[in-house]
């Protein structure tokens, strides 16, 4: 979160909406539903598509604006409240709270409120998919409202818009990667055929980057190819604009894919034979591409994010190098903090910078996998804040200190969080950090059936806080990418039903927190490979979890008496093959640092 928001930008903001309202009336809109999305269903975006955040001032990475021709609102979740707070601060939008309705039907309840029958309702059918562009026409028709889906105020308004990426491609080699190119079309095309279909159109820039080994740097710490991708059993096309090295297009062209612009690609569908059926996500393809296509349709989850998320042998081994190194750097970097957060000379911002330097000091990193959430005292209350100049707290040689950060290797991604001491811990702060590390340590030892799903587990990293009646507002896992996205699914664990069951091979996070508003935040975050469990005659067969993420927990916050002797042995059995594990990649200085962190509790 960038809390620098000055009059100036206020002023700003608010005469970026009063233009879009202008754009309005003169289109004949009442109003305007602008998600924080691309034409690939993003989380993450390039500037080039950030409207939402020019329109309102809010920056986080789930939100959803809507303006009409008197309002403005702006709906996002737990993880974002005060940050969506001090953004709007000033500002005409006001903002909504989701919880566990979904967004849209917030969203569309509310305008029930505020339009009237034959009104229109207009959005940027490139930022919606086609079910949820099903869906809001659906909703519109129920209250007599007009809907359109060919708004397009971003293009016509936006003065100074960043420009479109267009980097630099380079090939995900297979030594990192693990199975060639052929291997994984010929597999995704099988499903294809198996669902009726003689054709698929993948749009997700993760699913387009793992498919063809491909990798770039269009979107900030997700390292994929701004992109889309046509494969039949006859023709195979990718449509991007980024530059492609010789190298690139000899990888390309060794599997048959042909290179198109990004911007023929709802040309090209258009004129699809009406004799093919085309595989899509509705989920995942806009609006705009599906409504281009005249063929039939077979409408289906993508066959590639289930492909993608079991990771095979060579990314698992990949995930266990980059922890180590990944750890290595940590130990580095929290040393310097230690060494430094007393003289009251270093800041949230410098901890990053610190950061990205140690972990830099390694061959195959290739950036951060995300802003680097360092939140010092009250700020780690924050969930997803982020420290600018203007907002960064100095640190001090006491209060709980909250890092939540990550990498991109060529042979995996990281991500951790970390809470520690700078001194003097009171009760409630060790208190508080064992409760969210009972849970955590919970979640990391569960065995379970083949077949759970991660709703199913979700409970045992909410218990202990649940039993004094507190909780945390975000998901406890998100699945991750090899060298791609830091979230990414189809699984995930968290009190939401998602039908994806657990599978060998799958990698999530581990992230119980707790926060209170104008104090401190805690989370502690490993990241978890499922592997296969005990296998019983009478029962079936189970799953268990290997513990990927190596930095010792900060044991002056375990108040012992809260924990178990199951609970005091998992700590010191985690701290021992911590220490096994990096030694060997650290000075003598470095290593007796880490020895008096995984001492014996």
């Amino acid at each position: 979160m960038q809390v620098n928001n000055t009059a100036l930008t206020k002023y700003t903001m608010n005469n970026n909406l009063e233009l879009l309202r202008e754009y309005m009336r003169n289109k004949g809109v009442e109003a305007v539903i602008i998600p924080g999305t691309d034409p690939h269903q993003s989380e993450y975006v390039s500037d080039y598509w950030k409207f939402r955040d020019w329109v309102s001032g809010f920056t986080g990475s789930n939100g959803t604006a809507v303006v009409t021709l008197d309002k403005a609102s702006l709906w996002t979740d737990s993880r974002y409240f005060l940050q969506a707070e001090i953004e709007l601060e000033g500002s005409d939008f006001e903002l909504q709270h989701v919880e566990y309705r979904g967004e849209l039907e917030l969203i569309m309840r509310w305008l029930s409120n505020q339009l009237h029958e034959d009104d229109t309702l207009a959005v940027d059918g490139r930022l919606f998919s086609l079910m949820e562009a099903n869906r809001l026409e659906m909703i519109c028709g129920e209250n007599g409202f007009l809907f359109a889906t060919d708004f397009y105020p971003a293009d016509n308004i936006w003065e100074g818009r960043p420009l479109p990426p267009t980097n630099e491609a380079f090939v995900h080699d297979v030594e990192y990667a693990g199975e060639d190119v052929e291997s994984k079309l010929t597999r995704t095309m099988e499903i294809v055929e198996n669902n009726g279909a003689d054709s698929i159109l993948i749009t997700s820039l993760d699913e387009i980057a793992w498919l063809l080994n491909l990798r770039s740097s269009d979107v900030d710490f997700t390292p994929v190819a701004i992109a889309f991708f046509y494969m039949s059993d006859k023709d195979r096309v990718i449509f991007t604009d980024d530059e492609l090295s010789k190298e690139v297009r000899n990888h390309l062209g060794n599997y048959n894919v042909r290179i198109k612009e990004y911007g023929e690609v709802e040309k090209f569908l258009s004129k699809r034979n009406v004799n093919n059926t085309i595989m899509l996500d509705p989920n995942k393809v806009s609006d705009t591409l599906g409504q281009a296509l005249e063929c039939d349709k077979v409408y289906g989850a993508s066959p590639v994010e289930p492909l993608k998320a079991i990771k095979n042998e060579v990314q698992i081994e990949g995930f266990r190098n980059a922890m180590e190194r990944d750890g290595a750097a940590l130990v580095r970097l929290f040393m310097w903090i230690e060494q430094n957060a007393a003289s009251g000379t270093i800041n949230e911002v410098d901890v990053w910078e610190r950061g990205k330097m140690e972990r830099g000091k390694s061959d195959l990193y290739r950036g951060d996998s995300f802003e680097m959430i360092c939140g010092y005292r009250e700020h780690g209350a924050i969930v997803h804040y982020t420290a600018t100049p203007e907002s960064a707290s100095t640190l001090q040689g006491e209060g709980m200190l909250l890092v939540d950060s990550g990498a991109q290797y060529l042979d995996g991604t990281t991500d951790i969080t970390r809470t520690v001491t700078l001194g003097n811990p009171t009760a409630q702060e060790k208190h508080d950090f064992t409760l969210v590390l009972k849970g955590h340590l919970a979640l990391s030892r569960a065995k379970f059936p083949v077949g759970t799903t991660g709703v199913q587990l979700d409970a045992f990293a909410r218990m202990p806080l649940w039993q004094e009646a507190m909780t945390y507002g975000h998901g406890t896992g998100h699945g991750m990418g090899h060298f791609l996205g830091c979230h990414e699914g189809p699984h995930s664990i968290n009190g939401r039903l998602n039908p994806v069951a657990l599978a060998p091979g799958m990698v999530t996070s581990n992230e119980p927190g707790l926060y209170k508003t104008g104090e401190y935040g805690i989370r502690t975050e490993n990241i978890l490979l499922v592997v296969e469990g005990p296998k019983t005659e009478n029962f079936g067969n189970f799953l268990e979890f290997e513990t990927l993420t190596l930095f010792p927990y900060d044991t002056r916050l375990i108040d012992t008496t809260m924990l178990t002797p199951e609970e005091i042995k998992q700590v010191n059995d985690y701290h021992q093959m911590v220490l096994v594990r990096l030694l060997p990649y650290l000075n003598e200085q470095e290593a007796a640092w880490l020895q008096e962190k995984c001492k014996e509790i």
